[in-house]
């Protein structure tokens, strides 16, 4: 490739990113000869040739200017990953394309046969039964007003006290955090997100074209001095995190965290989203930034796919009256309307009087096999980050003479997919982590061929030595 059409390509790529829009200016020609360290001739020749396809144009006296029309998003373009195993959007398509046959301990659901199948059944039966008009029709703005008074007293347990009014249907966690997206965020805005984080979030975070500030969590939440030197340098605009039960490493923030956040956000003026689609999952409730604040600088999220079905596709937002309505013309304007047969559903199943056994026996399940999943790992020299109070995510953390790359084809080849820890990061810092599903990993096969896999992934002097050793 010679140096002209590496200028060329570098100016498609911007294109193709975004980062350069119809109307917007180029750089001079002085100014990218330095920028690539190229002779000005090069970039003359490489704009008079891209002038000739009609992509820029000339501008007497003002320079040149983007002239092709705008480029269809194609996330890959935006921030392109070097490493494709390690692109979050790669994952998700990988755990939700997978064969039922394969085993997932690198999914974030539980497994189907844990689920309540009988009491989803006959909420649709009895759904089915009352009306034609869930089956047939759009929802009202808000959604079905019986599930909104339900969780809105519901969330008094958390402290977060609202009216049905404040508490806005949508299809699924996810479409809420998007929508979010949408209402608070312009291309360039900044964002803070755990690190590590829900791997999900720097995709939809790349969709709004935001810059993303990763801060290192720890075992009681998010580094505070980290948090408030981020703020200081990049004046963020959103902090999306997952309250109570942290995804990935399983940890719950302290007391005394939050409520330094809390200021240090109000202080800021900046605006926290708290996922909290694990919240029925705990043992015992961690503080949530809604309810110290009173929903002034946050946002709450909530949904059920984790615990009853992710088919029910039925999420929730709760903000404070203002941005509700606000949010609800942004809804009708993206989706016209939500699932309003599975927000009846919903309300069958919490209000059958099983939903609070599903979710005893569903909790201790979890605890069990988070104990066996530790103490086996353990074995194999993989070491927990935390032992969780409750969930299903378990942060691990593998020998440094393991290739996780090996470890992962060996695995996947063997028909079992696993979550690498460095897809859930902004700073690289967790090469040689994993995050297992406990849920999943009752297979019987999970661990055994986890076993195969250390034992190809090592170094062939380390394997001498073990056996040495043995």
């Amino acid at each position: 490739m010679t140096k002209i059409e590496h200028v060329i390509r570098y100016i498609d790529s911007e294109l193709k990113s975004r980062r350069l829009t119809p109307g917007m200016r180029l750089p001079s020609v002085r100014q990218l000869a330095k920028q690539l360290d190229f002779s000005v001739s090069t970039i003359v020749c490489a704009y008079e040739r891209m002038l000739s396809t009609g992509q820029i144009e000339s501008r007497a006296g003002s320079g040149f200017f983007v002239s092709a029309p705008l480029e269809p998003l194609k996330l890959s373009n935006m921030e392109p990953i070097q490493v494709k195993h390690l692109d979050p959007l790669r994952l998700s398509r990988e755990l939700l394309e997978a064969s039922p046959s394969l085993i997932k301990p690198g999914c974030g659901w539980l497994p189907d046969s844990w689920m309540p199948h009988e009491a989803l059944r006959k909420a649709i039966r009895d759904v089915s039964k009352e009306s034609t008009f869930e089956l047939m029709n759009y929802s009202s703005p808000l959604g079905f007003n019986l599930l909104r008074e339900l969780l809105a007293r519901r969330l008094q347990s958390k402290s977060i006290f609202v009216s049905p009014d404040q508490v806005l249907l949508t299809d699924s966690g996810s479409y809420s955090t998007d929508l979010l997206c949408r209402f608070l965020l312009k291309p360039g805005d900044t964002v803070l997100v755990d690190d590590p984080c829900y791997f999900n979030f720097k995709a939809l975070l790349k969709v709004h074209q935001a810059k993303v500030i990763g801060i290192p969590y720890t075992t009681d939440g998010p580094n505070i001095e980290a948090f408030q030197q981020a703020i200081t340098q990049h004046q963020p605009r959103l902090y999306i995190t997952n309250s109570g039960i942290h995804n990935p490493t399983g940890a719950m923030p302290s007391s005394a965290t939050v409520h330094q956040l809390v200021s240090l956000i109000t202080q800021a003026n900046m605006i926290v989203i708290e996922d909290d689609i694990f919240s029925d999952f705990e043992n015992k409730h961690s503080p949530r930034f809604s309810a110290l604040d009173g929903l002034t600088n946050s946002i709450y999220i909530g949904s059920f796919s984790k615990t009853l079905s992710a088919s029910l596709r039925c999420g929730y937002i709760v903000a404070k009256p203002e941005w509700i309505n606000d949010l609800i013309d942004l809804k009708i304007a993206t989706s016209f309307s939500h699932n309003n047969f599975s927000a009846h559903v919903l309300y069958k199943v919490l209000t059958d009087g099983k939903y609070r056994k599903h979710l005893e026996q569903l909790n201790t399940r979890l605890a069990n096999a988070m104990d066996i999943s530790i103490n086996t790992l353990e074995q194999m020299q993989i070491r927990p980050w935390i032992k969780p109070q409750a969930g299903m995510f378990l942060w691990c953390e593998l020998p440094a003479y393991i290739d996780l790359h090996r470890l992962q084809q060996y695995c996947t080849e063997q028909g079992v997919v696993l979550a690498l820890g460095e897809a859930f990061s902004t700073s690289g810092l967790f090469k040689q982590f994993l995050r297992f599903n406990v849920a999943q990993c009752v297979h019987y096969d999970v661990f055994n061929v986890l076993q195969a896999g250390l034992l190809a992934s090592k170094p062939a002097s380390t394997y001498m030595n073990d056996h040495l050793i043995d």
